[in-house]
């Protein structure tokens, strides 16, 4: 099967249900970090499904270069949350972990394997 939009790929549906799950998990830190990690968290957040979509749009080595674009967001992503979980304990972050960490995964396999096709 062909794909035909990037709406279609999972990684890139995976990538939304992550950004929307950040931006919930954001609604309950303090006013004191809207500028500060919800800020960054979202940025962050919405830039991975921004780049698989845009890449989609593009040849193949332009594809894998914002596929690692969106890949350096994930991690960034991540490691935000993993902050966020250390200062505010009592939120449950596992699920928006989890799932940027699935979401990590199937980027690099895309990556890895777009990369060896074009070689």
């Amino acid at each position: 099967m062909q794909i035909q939009n990037f709406k279609d790929l999972i990684v890139w549906q995976k990538a939304m249900m992550l950004a929307e799950e950040s931006y919930k998990i954001t609604n309950v830190f303090p006013q004191s970090e809207l500028f500060g990690l919800v800020s960054q968290i979202k940025r962050s957040a919405i830039s991975i499904p921004s780049n698989i979509a845009e890449g989609n749009k593009r040849g193949t080595k332009d594809y894998v270069r914002f596929l690692k674009i969106a890949y350096g967001s994930s991690a960034e992503l991540e490691t935000q949350l993993l902050l966020s979980q250390k200062l505010f304990p009592t939120v449950d972050f596992s699920k928006t972990i989890n799932l940027v960490i699935e979401v990590e995964k199937m980027i690099s396999t895309i990556i890895t394997k777009l990369s060896s096709e074009n070689e």
